[in-house]
């Protein structure tokens, strides 16, 4: 029982270090405050997976999902899509709706590239290349399910309860927010039937995992190079930029999706790109809590070269599982 739970602590534990302390948002030393952002974020991407798993949902289920994660936290939780000086940050400057209260760039930015993309699509990805016969099925069970809802109900709980000067949206907003996140979760969660490739002819092969990586990687570069020249050119262009990234990779990836030869490397490749990028990422990122530069720069060096280490035993392992289903006799 505890080997076969084993995958889904690995994502509980993954998914906040990913998505704080990899991306250099917060140094070694408040590793402590895992005992609050493990629920939230861990509890928050176990769900994801396992609902989009057991509804057949698969990847366009969880982006989905993923998206709605995003919206909770930030516009619920620690309400920073509706706060103009949130992180002393003048979001107010950056492509604010005023309708709305929400600065465009910040949403287009926090809700795709960092929530959905490094702190559960990523680590998801990654995960499951780490147990490539259990990639596709559940890993919990229903009692292990309520468990998960449980502990990121908690999560956001104490996440409230240690932000308690956090910026107070009007009602509307609040509600807002929550009905979107709702709908996307409706959107993403009836069952799909596989994709299947089109008759005639032979179907094209999808890229390999080293050219996804690639690709990636350069994705990540263009992301975090748009949120640069805010000041210079604008927030308008960044955003502009952002949501072309994602819909290009979005239409990308699911049209490979449905190629010949697409599968677990290749959606390892993408998870691996997105935390090598937050690796190199570390560097420049000044973290938000204090901390000296010798230990930043030692907490950056240190979980780089543990997304490396895992990144590396993720791909031993499916490459170990492609020589075994190649190896396996073909019986009539």
């Amino acid at each position: 029982m505890g080997k076969r739970l084993l995958p889904a602590l690995g994502l509980f534990l993954l998914s906040p270090l990913a998505g704080e302390f990899l991306l250099g948002n917060l140094p070694v030393t408040a590793l402590p405050a895992l005992v609050v952002l493990a629920p939230l974020y861990g509890g928050g991407a176990l769900l994801i997976r396992e609902l989009a798993r057991r509804r057949g949902a698969g990847w366009p289920g969880m982006v989905l999902l993923a998206v709605a994660y995003g919206l909770v936290e930030e516009g619920l939780l620690t309400r920073s899509l509706f706060d103009p000086h949130f992180a002393g940050m003048d979001l107010a400057s950056y492509a604010w709706l005023p309708g709305v209260g929400v600065s465009a760039w910040w949403a287009s930015f926090v809700l795709g590239g960092v929530h959905a993309a490094g702190s559960v699509l990523a680590p998801i990805a990654v995960m499951e290349a780490l147990v490539p016969s259990r990639a596709e099925e559940p890993w919990l069970g229903r009692p292990g399910l309520v468990v998960a809802g449980v502990l990121y109900v908690l999560g956001a709980a104490a996440t409230g309860l240690t932000n308690p000067d956090a910026y107070r949206p009007s009602a509307a907003q609040l509600v807002g927010a929550a009905v979107v996140a709702a709908l996307l979760s409706v959107l993403a969660l009836p069952r799909r039937p596989p994709a299947t490739t089109p008759a005639g002819g032979a179907p094209r092969r999808a890229p390999g995992p080293w050219t996804v990586l690639g690709l990636t990687l350069v994705a990540g570069l263009a992301f975090w190079l748009a949120a640069l020249p805010l000041d210079v050119l604008g927030a308008w262009p960044a955003v502009a930029a952002n949501l072309a990234l994602y819909g290009a990779a979005y239409a990308l990836v699911a049209r490979w999706a449905r190629r010949a030869g697409w599968g677990l490397a290749q959606r390892l490749a993408l998870g691996a790109g997105w935390l090598l990028t937050y690796a190199w990422h570390s560097f420049p990122q000044p973290p938000a809590l204090p901390a000296t530069p010798g230990v930043d720069l030692a907490g950056n060096v240190a979980f780089a070269v543990a997304a490396v280490a895992l990144l590396t035993v993720a791909w031993s392992r499916v490459r170990a599982a492609a020589r075994g289903a190649a190896e396996e006799p073909v019986t009539l």
